[in-house]
């Protein structure tokens, strides 16, 4: 099933997305003004659904665009999906 992304309300810059038992969450972030502190860009994140899990980072996070860092939470759960 394909990741569809969704932004929820509140201003947030934050998007999520879940498909065959996996969490991903796609976040803005800036060393300056409201939201997440961090180098400027977008941080994907994985985890387990139904686990207890810290998130785990996708590398080459952070992202310049949301397309890239949509493309790479693709490119995860094609990895971590039973065939």
């Amino acid at each position: 099933m394909p990741l569809q992304f969704h932004r929820p309300l509140g201003g947030m810059e934050i998007w999520s997305a879940s498909s065959d038992g996996f969490s991903f969450v796609i976040s803005f972030e800036s060393p300056e003004g409201p939201g997440f502190h961090g180098r400027s860009g977008y941080l994907a994140s994985w985890r387990p659904l139904h686990e207890n899990q810290a998130a785990i980072k996708i590398a080459g996070s952070p992202f310049q665009t949301l397309a890239e860092a949509e493309g790479a939470c693709r490119n995860t759960i094609e990895h971590l999906a039973p065939p």
